[in-house]
């Protein structure tokens, strides 16, 4: 009996992923790691335009990718713009965030957070899992956050949908486990990203947050996609429904 190389469980060579939310941040470093490993990447966003830095960075690095139109609020058009697409990996990365005093949260905040980040992400899984379960094979994986398991103020609505993402992950791997099916996620600690970086503004909060991570440093979205690419890949192929936060050690020390 002949056994594969152990580097070669990390190839996602001849594998197609798609990200969402792929134009900047975490997202676009998450779809740069996925080509790097060998797999051909779909990145979405809301416009073609925004993905053309994406889209560039990797095809410099010899990676192929294409964009797709996707806005995770519209499920309509999730169904139309995936249709019958064949994926062998999804990274369910879209996502906003906005702080609210919860006294304030107004319905439109609400439904914008939930929407998008739990709402969006549910029916974009839906549709790609069609596929994967007609093939009795794919890995997806959930973008959670700290949220998932810490309560911050004045993020009721974004801890609500991660909290809510690491449910649908525990819930999807139960139920697809026996069709061929792996659903994990992990859970990004702090990251300075354009998305976040109004938090960062506030030097002094900066200063007491890192001082509260372990490694001493924010993360960076390089951090992330070592992670990605194992839960991607054959090398985690008897592991589903976990969450790996990846967070300097943050949660450990709480």
């Amino acid at each position: 009996m002949t056994h594969a190389s152990p580097l070669s469980l990390f190839s996602l060579a001849g594998k197609h992923a798609l990200v969402t939310g792929a134009s900047r941040g975490l997202g676009q470093a998450i779809a740069r790691g996925l080509a790097g490993a060998g797999a051909e990447v779909t990145v979405t966003a809301r416009s073609l335009a925004a993905l053309e830095e994406t889209l560039a960075l990797i095809g410099r690095a010899g990676g192929t990718a294409r964009g797709l139109v996707l806005d995770q609020r519209d499920t309509a058009g999730i169904s139309r713009a995936l249709g019958p697409g064949r994926f062998d990996i999804l990274v369910n990365n879209a996502g906003v965030e906005e702080i609210c005093p919860s006294a304030e949260v107004r319905e439109e905040l609400w439904d914008k957070i939930i929407d998008t980040n739990l709402k969006g992400a549910f029916f974009t899984t839906q549709a790609v899992a069609r596929g994967m379960l007609a093939r009795r094979q794919g890995a997806i994986i959930n973008l959670c956050s700290l949220t998932s398991y810490v309560g911050v103020p004045t993020a009721t609505p974004y801890g609500s949908s991660k909290s809510g993402l690491l449910g649908m992950t525990r819930a999807l791997a139960a139920e697809w486990a026996g069709q061929g099916l792996r659903v994990n996620a992990i859970a990004p600690g702090y990251f300075r990203t354009e998305m976040t970086e109004v938090f960062y503004q506030d030097e002094a909060w900066a200063r007491n947050m890192e001082a509260k991570i372990p490694q001493g440093r924010f993360g960076q979205g390089e951090d992330l996609t070592g992670a990605v690419i194992f839960l991607a890949s054959d090398a985690s192929g008897y592991i589903t429904g976990q969450c790996l936060g990846i967070d300097g050690g943050y949660l450990a020390a709480i």
